[in-house]
């Protein structure tokens, strides 16, 4: 159920606030069997069931409470009393005194917190791998990362655990997460939220943020959460700001994929839904806001990490993951002539961005340009965690708006997102425009057992069903999965000389269309299958007809040295029957 669901039922007496912590609890537990490092620490469940019992109280005595009994998740770094604050590090734990302000308000307005979630470690990372209470996972491919910081809150939401879960967003730490994991981020202006009990990385730039499976569920806690908050020295008053319908999107050449086709593919995608609804795009040239967001890692922000646990990373170094010490370290060698010069160019960055908004009301981008599997993060860490942040490393720095919502998913089940940027203030014009796009893609199941990956290959010839060849896709176990065309960009050749006939598909912008057929084999299978490909033949991409990308039979120059060109008969079948 959402969180407005739970919170009507519960002010409706149609259930209990009791009934709905127990099923939570029961929920929990079973997950526990399969991301048990989701949490760093949780309260006892007679401690749940009593603060549900307390809430049912007070509906009893009449008095309703917008989030009644629903259960939620806060990130460890952020305080809540009867718990320790770790940062996902256990040598820096203290017990806080107090709860931090929004998590007091969601408590005063009858939520009931459940426990406290992984993280990357003092919220340095986007990708979730940093903690020492293991790496969580992301729910719909255990292969993959969660993605980070606010790794824990992400995955207890995605896997249905709880209706909404607290997160934090310095550099992308709110939305990359809810991409991966098929939720909707809001990543409030900066000091929208009060920040008051939240251990800083970036204190200047820090927000707490949230997770939650849509954006009327955002727009529920975004309404009780944000206030102004005289405790905090960066929280503001101001006014909600209108947006209209112009989005920006960025210039292909700004946008590096990393090699990821399908996330490229889902971004086209999505682009063309956003004209669907009605919005006009207009294509920005982003190049000096990735300049920006080289500041916050490459530039002289990496020192305000340093200054969150400036005096821990002295006392205990050895407590810090090497790769977040690596990185905060960094900042012990920047000076304040450094600071001042950066501050300059984030100025001159600013400007820039000022201009944007007379050009567009919203930016539209994708949330990240790509996702790795846990073993690719940790073998090389820096580098491919800083892919992540391609569209998010700025956001904060340049005082934007963000909200991150759904945008399909990747044949191994991961998710993919795109972000909506605007002004400071425009989060409530967010949360309407993200209502609107709604999340209409269909979701994979929750993996329970650590999904295998497939690999989809397009046929062409002598592996087409009832073929010479296609014993050897039938001996890997290949699921069918469609019979279809290339892009209207193929040649096709019937290579000379070849036993069994065989043809040659060229890629050729003259070209037409082919018939093939697509199979789905796990990565073992088509490895050994890549492995019987003789030459002139090669496993390369092929371009569908939907423009979608697959692997598929390509091949060399020499393939078609005295073949005869069939493109004309439009797939091999046909050659074959003629």
């Amino acid at each position: 159920m959402k969180a407005r669901e739970i919170a009507d039922a519960v002010n409706a007496r149609k259930i209990s606030a009791e009934e709905v912590a127990s099923a939570t609890l029961e929920r929990i537990a079973a997950y526990d069997r399969i991301q048990p490092q989701a949490w760093i620490s949780r309260f006892p469940d007679a401690a749940i069931l009593g603060a549900a019992r307390a809430v049912d109280g007070r509906i009893k005595a009449g008095q309703p409470q917008p989030l009644a009994g629903v259960p939620f998740a806060v990130k460890d770094n952020i305080d809540v009393a009867g718990l320790p604050t770790t940062a996902a590090c256990p040598d820096f734990a203290f017990q806080p005194e107090r709860n931090a302000f929004v998590v007091q308000r969601l408590l005063d307005a009858g939520a009931v917190c459940i426990g406290k979630t992984n993280l990357d470690q003092f919220a340095t990372g986007l990708n979730g791998t940093r903690s020492p209470y293991g790496a969580p996972a992301c729910v719909f491919n255990l292969n993959y990362v969660s993605g980070g910081s606010s790794s824990g809150s992400a995955v207890v939401v995605g896997a249905g655990l709880v209706p909404f879960a607290l997160g934090t967003d310095t550099a992308g730490s709110g939305r990359i997460p809810a991409a991966f994991n098929g939720l909707v981020g809001l990543k409030p202006t900066k000091g929208r939220w009060s920040a008051s009990g939240l251990l800083p990385a970036c204190r200047s730039l820090d927000v707490i943020t949230v997770f939650a499976a849509d954006a009327e569920d955002c727009a529920l806690v975004d309404g009780i959460a944000a206030g102004f908050d005289a405790a905090d020295v960066y929280s503001r008053n101001m006014r909600d700001m209108q947006l209209g319908q112009r989005l920006g999107v960025p210039l292909a050449r700004n946008m590096p994929w990393f090699g990821d086709l399908q996330a490229e593919r889902l971004f086209a995608q999505a682009i063309e839904r956003a004209i669907e609804l009605g919005y006009s795009i207009r294509e920005i040239d982003i190049a000096p806001l990735l300049e920006a967001a080289k500041l916050l890692y490459d530039g002289p922000w990496v020192a305000e990490r340093t200054a969150a646990i400036e005096q821990f990373l002295r006392e205990n170094p050895g407590s810090i993951d090497p790769t977040v010490r690596e990185i905060v370290e960094a900042g012990l060698g920047k000076s304040a002539v450094e600071a001042f010069r950066g501050q300059y160019k984030l100025a001159e960055y600013a400007r820039v961005a000022e201009a944007m908004w007379q050009q567009i009301d919203a930016l539209f981008v994708p949330t990240s340009p790509t996702i790795y599997r846990l073993r690719e993060m940790k073998a090389n860490p820096i580098p491919l965690n800083s892919h992540f942040g391609t569209y998010t490393n700025f956001v904060n720095l340049l005082d934007m708006s963000a909200i991150a919502v759904p945008a399909g998913f990747r044949l191994n089940g991961t998710g993919f997102g795109v972000s909506f940027f605007a002004p400071a203030g425009a989060d409530r014009a967010l949360l309407a425009m993200a209502e609107q796009w709604g999340n209409p893609y269909p979701t994979p199941e929750i993996d329970l057992e650590t999904r295998m990956d497939r690999i989809r290959l397009a046929v062409v010839g002598a592996h087409l069903k009832d073929m010479p060849l296609h014993w050897q896709l039938t001996s890997r176990d290949a699921a069918f999965v469609e019979a279809t065309e290339t892009a209207p960009s193929y040649k096709l050749y019937a290579m000379a000389d070849s036993v069994p006939p065989k043809p040659a598909l060229i890629h050729d912008v003259g070209g037409a269309a082919i018939k093939v057929e697509v199979y789905e084999l796990d990565a073992a299978a088509f490895g050994s299958f890549v492995a019987e490909v003789p030459p002139p033949l090669a496993i390369g991409t092929v371009t569908l007809a939907d423009g979608s990308q697959v692997k598929g039979f390509v091949a060399e120059p020499r393939a078609i040295v005295g073949a005869e060109d069939i493109t004309a008969l439009g797939g091999w079948r046909a050659y074959i029957s003629r």
